[in-house]
């Protein structure tokens, strides 16, 4: 018995079907089956899949492994034709276990690290802003950065009552652009309170940045406790922890190419979904915080459709990789959104290169 007489698929105990559990026949069939609707973005029919395969197989033998691949939820017929295309679970299981990912030519290579380094003299932003419009014009999809955003170093910090319980925090930074907060204040505190947080935060931020800033005073403060008053403590802290705001209000979203994602959509329903992504896109807070949850992950990450919520409606899927300081610590991530039938073979390592010199640019 040969691997292509074995039976197409074993059934798990668990009831799933995992890769390892098609045979050699069913899995060369399957990757047939993806690769075709990759590059066309249509359902591919026994015939035509009799000519591409590496192996000798009937139309007939086909139709039958197609028939038990249906069975197991990676392939489906969307029409009433003999064509498959592959599922979200096909597609999963094509970019975990089928999927050969390459290199990035040698022309996009030095495409990516001439557009990219000759940004290295300019702004974080700038270069980060960059690398969004390199990606969407690489990928012909939508290029996404996110990443903290780049304040520049403070200069001076001042404390404003306002009405009781409440005051005003103002801050220069040395680039003498200036922005307020209102923060609330403890009951109890005396107007002196304001000045001698003041003076405590100048002499000791001058220079940082407001996560340096943030970490320097947290630690001066455990050493302060009989150089300040536990009231002028909390309003030193609540003026900080306003400022920082949190981890999502602290990341800038840069997306750029999003008309590429209008191409080659004309069903009504499928300008729907991209409408409703560009909606997400306005809104920033749910693509922020997936992006943000990526930022956990050492190398290149994939979202394939309703894997992810934000993309249940819109039939898109996400590559993202994240990018490092000069300590080693993740400060965001880079990628591509597209439709699910992205090219993942090329768009992988492209991702994946393109996060690696923007952490060596930045470092």
């Amino acid at each position: 018995m040969t691997q292509f007489d074995r039976p197409p698929f074993e059934t798990g105990s668990n009831g799933q079907t995992g890769l390892q559990q098609l045979n050699e026949r069913s899995r060369t069939i399957l990757r047939r089956i993806v690769e075709s609707y990759l590059t066309t973005g249509e359902p591919v029919g026994s015939r035509n899949l009799s000519r591409a395969l590496p192996i000798a197989l009937s139309p007939a033998s086909i139709r039958n492994v197609m028939s038990d691949l249906e069975h197991l939820g990676l392939i489906i017929s969307p029409h009433t034709s003999a064509g498959r295309m592959p599922t979200q679970l096909g597609l999963r299981m094509f970019v975990d276990g089928l999927l050969e990912v390459g290199d990035i030519t040698q022309e996009e290579r030095r495409q990516i690290e001439t557009q990219i380094a000759y940004q290295r003299e300019k702004s974080v932003d700038q270069l980060l802003t960059e690398a969004g419009e390199m990606m969407s014009g690489l990928s012909h999809c939508a290029g996404v950065v996110l990443a903290e955003k780049q304040v520049a170093r403070l200069k001076h910090i001042e404390f404003v009552p306002l009405e009781p319980g409440k005051g005003l925090v103002v801050l220069v930074d040395e680039d003498q652009n200036v922005e307020n907060r209102i923060i609330a204040l403890p009951a109890g505190l005396p107007p002196s309170a304001l000045h001698e947080a003041s003076n405590y935060l100048n002499t000791h931020i001058r220079g940082l940045t407001i996560s340096e800033a943030r970490s320097a005073i947290e630690k001066s403060l455990k050493q302060a406790k009989a150089e300040l008053d536990t009231l002028t403590q909390k309003v030193i802290k609540a003026g900080l922890a306003e400022w920082s705001g949190s981890s999502d209000e602290r990341k800038s979203l840069i997306v750029r190419g999003q008309g590429n994602l209008l191409k080659d959509v004309t069903a009504a329903e499928d300008l729907e979904r991209i409408r409703q992504l560009f909606d997400d896109f306005e809104s920033q807070r749910d693509i922020v915080q997936l992006l943000g949850a990526s930022e956990l992950a050492d190398g290149v990450r994939i979202f394939i459709g309703s894997e992810n919520k934000l993309f249940s409606m819109s039939g898109s899927s996400l590559v993202v990789a994240p990018f490092r300081d000069e300590t080693r610590r993740i400060v965001g991530v880079l990628g591509v959104i597209g439709p699910t039938r992205l090219n993942y073979a090329r768009i992988i390592p492209m991702v994946d290169y393109t996060a690696k010199l923007i952490s060596r640019l930045i470092t």
